[in-house]
């Protein structure tokens, strides 16, 4: 099934990350697919776009989408926090961070990211790094493994899905997405299980964040961001749940309550979906953008 990546708050981040005329520079830190990237191409005939992503495969897309705009895109296989650390100073007009996971990941990349499939259990952004959800179910001592559940997942009843983790594992490994989704409704109680949300999603995203590092690498970012970014110009960051925009929030408030601050915030509250794109759209319901201009 082929997926075509939907850009979030496309509207919203185009009027809010102005491009000035003539030669200028776009960072897109997660490129994904290119679907904004795509849309700040073709609005600005002279800027260029350095886009940088940690999955070869869905960066491939990316090139094969972008292929019509020729040199204007350049495609970089990096984290954004390991590129923004050695980038030039004062180099981009605009940066933009879209903090979500792909459509691609969850029904393409057949690395267990989706409970609703059943996959080896990965989850890596870059397969080639790190270590997998599978090391992280099978090889976590009970006790870190309900932290990680709990901190990243903010799931109430960590200790008891943890528990019932080590238990199957005792008796073998567990390596398929479609297996940990099973012990984790059974561990649950009763009336947890037909909630709002499918009894996984919490355990899901934890581990998601664990294998990746996501929440570690968004400050350290940040702050190279600024130094990367010119005077007037803006970062955009569009965050899915509560502990990245948390993250987001806070940075950018206390960045810009210092004596000798470097942006001022644009935002004052989080732009986030219409009702027609949240219909159009469901995944975009969750999204909140924050932006910032350097002073």
């Amino acid at each position: 099934m082929e997926i075509v990546h939907y850009p979030v708050l496309h509207k919203e981040v185009l009027e809010n990350l102005p491009i000035p005329e003539g030669d200028s520079l776009l960072i897109d830190c997660t490129t994904g697919e290119g679907g904004h990237t795509s849309l700040f191409l073709e609005r600005y005939p002279n800027l260029k776009v350095i886009g940088l992503d940690r999955d070869r495969v869905i960066q491939q897309k990316a090139i094969e989408r972008l292929r019509p705009y020729g040199s204007r895109f350049t495609p970089v296989l990096s984290s954004f926090d390991d590129y923004l650390s050695t980038a030039d100073a004062e180099s981009a007009d605009a940066i933009l961070f879209d903090l979500g996971i792909s459509m691609f990941h969850y029904v393409e990349s057949e690395r267990g990211f989706s409970f609703r499939r059943d996959e080896k259990l990965d989850m890596r952004l870059n397969p080639d790094e790190g270590i997998s959800a599978q090391d992280v179910v099978n090889g976590y001592s009970e006790e870190a493994l309900a932290d990680v559940i709990y901190r990243y997942g903010e799931e109430r009843y960590s200790r008891r899905i943890a528990r019932a983790i080590v238990q199957r594992r005792q008796e073998r490994e567990i390596e398929r997405s479609a297996e940990l989704a099973d012990i984790i409704f059974h561990a649950v109680p009763k009336d947890y299980r037909y909630g709002r949300i499918h009894p996984a999603t919490r355990t899901f995203q934890a581990l998601r964040i664990e294998v990746n590092g996501e929440l570690a690498k968004i400050e350290p970012a940040l702050k190279s961001a600024i130094r990367v970014l010119k005077r007037g110009g803006r970062i955009g960051v569009i965050t899915f749940h509560s502990l990245e925009d948390r993250i987001v929030k806070w940075f950018f408030k206390d960045e810009s309550a210092k004596d000798d601050k470097e942006i001022r915030i644009i935002t004052r509250k989080p732009i986030v979906p219409s009702e027609k794109e949240e219909e159009e759209n469901a995944p975009s319901r969750s999204a909140k953008l924050r932006v910032v201009e350097r002073i």
